[in-house]
Formats: structure tokens, sequence, C-alpha cells
């Protein structure tokens, strides 16, 4: 076969037509060498459905596409505009490419101004991973998991980077989804719950870009999954995934727009990953038992529902950090019974059981809130306690070594009043607390700034790439 002289078009059918039950994808090369003469055309057209199913009992569906190539084969013959299953590519393009017939790497946005896109099976090599997570041999070479902590291999089944796709649900349990898509460089072995994904031609489509662009699918590449419990997808379905496919100089400006933001985020993040409110304690201060400073109080046991007069506050709402938990509140009806956990600002809650036990959170909301039973309330007088100051010394390591040999309860934690009053909590003036106070409260402004500055930024990542597909930009980030 000579493409210079002979090929007019070529179809690719669904995987199944000619070799029913061997998922193997077939060609039809049409040949036509008189009329390949007065053209410098090739054509190409995709076959999604043939008017039956690929199964074993080949029942009739609704759609068909062979009807509208046969007319784009027509149209192409008479000079005529295609329809979207068909389009065209230079010949010279074809040759160029060594003759690849792959089509979907020579087709044009659809409509003007629309991005070109591709599926990933065109474009780039699929492999899955031949490593078990749980059996390899520890080694020199990273073990990329699904997990976000790799392993290590003591042999290597890649040698160039490759974007890392999962083919198994994060979540399970009938849930399809993917938390994390890996990128990976140099030598490394890959788990055989993912696959990889490498461009065939460094010179049509940029790694990194790939790997930008499918970190942001993740949720779309999760659909392809399919099962009840074990929710899973395969090679193939991740082959027909689409994705954009601007010319290769802008992928590489798109790359460099967003790791320039990338790394204005990760400057920001490590601000609020290191930043940790501290008291230099004096050590003339005089140390007080919190005993003498409160009344701890228990809250309030009540069933929580989705709307009501007050915020409901669980232990659960308490976060790692110390700080109220906004998403999924819950609420009561205040009765007068509850209305004797209502909180003030200023209050202190104290979880007293579980994992969480010790856990201390300032309340400064403006809302109405009741607590709840696993918690206690420490309301300090205004002038010996500084709320803030408190909330602070709660979080240091004088705090938690005095409440790790105060609580009891063995296999099920428990802090409760009388712990909790044995607490000596270091006590300067009240002026020097709030002196103290201050200088945390603009610290903790400065690391708002921070969170803020990482919504902003993620908000460009998100413009950048909906203007790789084409759409609508999101509106501007004000400055």
């Amino acid at each position: 076969m000579l493409i210079r002289e002979s090929l007019i078009g070529v179809i690719s059918l669904p995987s199944g037509v000619f070799q029913p039950y061997t998922g193997v994808k077939t060609s039809i090369l049409v040949l036509d060498k008189q009329f390949a003469k007065k053209t410098k055309h090739i054509m190409f057209s995709s076959v999604q459905a043939i008017g039956i199913s690929l199964g074993i009992k080949r029942t009739p569906t609704e759609r068909n596409d062979l009807p509208h190539i046969l007319r784009d084969y027509a149209a192409f013959y008479a000079g005529h505009e295609l329809s979207a299953h068909s389009w065209l590519a230079e010949r010279d393009a074809v040759l160029a490419n060594g003759c690849n017939l792959a089509g979907e790497r020579y087709r044009p946005a659809s409509l003007p101004g629309e991005t070109r896109t591709a599926k990933l099976g065109a474009m780039c090599s699929i492999t899955k991973g031949t490593s078990s997570s749980t059996k390899t041999e520890l080694g020199p070479y990273p073990l990329i998991v699904t997990a976000g902590a790799w392993l290590t291999s003591m042999n290597y089944q890649f040698e160039k980077d490759a974007v890392c796709v999962p083919l198994i649900s994060s979540t399970g349990h009938g849930r399809a989804s993917i938390k994390r898509i890996h990128y990976g460089v140099g030598k490394f072995a890959l788990a055989n719950l993912l696959a990889a994904v490498q461009p065939l031609e460094e010179t049509e489509l940029d790694t990194k870009f790939l790997y930008l662009v499918l970190d942001a699918e993740k949720d779309n590449i999760a659909s392809l999954m399919k099962g009840a419990a074990n929710v899973s997808m395969k090679v193939e379905d991740l082959a027909d995934f689409q994705i954009p496919l601007p010319p290769l100089e802008v992928q590489k400006e798109i790359v460099a727009e967003i790791e320039g933001y990338q790394k204005v985020i990760n400057g920001a993040r490590a601000v609020l990953d290191n930043y940790r409110p501290h008291i230099p304690i004096h050590p003339d201060w005089p140390m007080v038992e919190l005993g003498e400073l409160c009344k701890p109080e228990y809250g309030f046991t009540e069933r929580a529902t989705e709307s009501g007069d007050a915020r409901f506050i669980r232990i659960t709402d308490i976060t790692e950090d110390g700080t109220l938990r906004k998403e999924d509140p819950k609420f009561i009806t205040l009765t007068d019974e509850a209305r004797a956990s209502l909180l003030a600002k200023g209050d202190i809650l104290v979880a007293r059981t579980g994992a969480t036990y010790g856990k201390t959170m300032l309340f400064e909301e403006d809302y109405p809130a009741v607590f709840a039973s696993f918690l206690i309330r420490l309301r300090f007088p205004e002038d010996r306690v500084h709320p803030l100051y408190y909330w602070v010394f709660a979080q240091s390591d004088l705090y938690w070594n005095q409440a790790r040999t105060l609580m009891n309860g063995g296999g099920q934690p428990q802090f409760n009043g009388n712990a909790l009053k044995q607490v000596k909590v270091p006590l300067p003036p009240l002026a020097t607390q709030q002196a103290i106070a201050a200088e945390i409260e603009a610290e903790q402004a400065l690391v708002a700034t921070n969170r803020e500055l990482i919504a902003r930024f993620e908000k460009k990542i998100q413009a950048t790439l909906s203007r790789v597909w084409g759409e609508d930009e999101p509106a501007p980030v004000e400055a």
C-alpha cells in the first residue's frame, strides 16, 4: 500500500465488531488510487455504535453511526462538509508521523474555537502495574501505590516519567472515586492496582500537562469505574477517556503558569503547617491549679437534627488543631434545660473522652450554641484569665504532659472535671496575658492571609484548566 498515492480513508470500529469476544478494535482502510491523486487529504472516521450490541446476543440498539460514515464518504468525494463522525488530515502530516494511522492524533476541534481533543489510547501508552502492594521486596526504587505514601521495590518497571492512575475506587463499597493521581519520575515500580499513562510522542503531548489535566479530571475518570463491591475500571476504559490537546507550546505555557501558582500555594501551606502559637513561659510565673480559677461544667444530652434554634456542638466538632469544625453542623431546639448549656464568647470547651480527650477549643462565634455532654465548659473570670491565653497554653507540651498523666479509664480514656481541675496553669498578671493574646491574634491574622492566598491561587489554577477545555473561565479573582 502506498499512502502517498492510494489511501483515502480509515474507519475505526469499536471492540468486538469482527473479533466478537477479544475486545480488539478494528480499523478498515479504504483505498482509491485514482481519487487519491485528486486530493491531499486522508479522511478518518470513528464509529462508536453499529446498530447492534457487541455482546453474545447481538441485540439491536438505537444508535448506529455507519449511515453517517457512508454519507461522509459521499461528501468527501463531492467536496462537501463532513459530519462530526469524520475529519480530514493532511497526507503529509500522516507521512511525517511515520504513517501512524491512529486517527485521533489528527482530529481537529469539531467547532471553530474549540480545543482539539483526543482519546488517551490514541496519544499514550497505558500499562498496568505489575508489583504487589504487600509482597514486593523492598529496594532502592520507588513503588507507587494508591496511597499517598509510596513504598519501595528491589526492581523497577518504568524508567520514564508517567502519570499513574488508580484502576480501583479509593472508597470501594459500591462508590466510584479516585483520591489521588500520582506523577512517577525516572525509574520506578508500579502497583498492579494502577496504570501508567505515557505520551507516545513527546512532540505532541507534554507529560506534566497530561498529569495536570488528568488530576483535574479525577471525578470524571472515576465515573468510568463499574462494579458493586469491588469498583474498578479496565485499561481499555481509560484509553477511551478524552483529553484536551492544545499545541505543545501552549501545553508548556500552561504547565509553567500552574507550577508558578503551585509554588505560591506550597509556600502558604508551609506557613499553615508549621505555625504554632507559643507562650514563652517565665519561671517566675505562679503555677495555679485550674480548679482555683473556674468550675468545670458538663454539657447537655440531646438528639441533634439538621435544623433548630441553636447549634449543637459535639466532641466530633473539635478539630485536630483545636478549632471549631465548620462543615456538617447539627442543631437542637432550645428548651429551659438546654439554655443552661448555652455558650458565650470566650468559653473554653474540652473533650473529655475517646481519642480526642483533652482537645481544647475556644468558642468565638456570634450565633447561639449549646455543647454536648462529652464536652466540658470552662468559663474563666474576666479579671483573672484571658481565654485566648488559656487556649494557647492548652495546645502546649506543658498542658499535654499533665493531661496524659491525669486521664483515666484505660482502654477508653476519660478526662473528667476532677482531673481537669488538677491541671496547673502558668498564670502571669492579666496585662501580660492580654499582651501575649494580642501578639498571637496578630500572628493568626497573618496565617489567615496565607489561607486566603491558597484559596485564591487554587481558583487561578481552576481558571487555567477551564481555559484548556475551552470553557468559560470563572469570575476573576480579586487582587
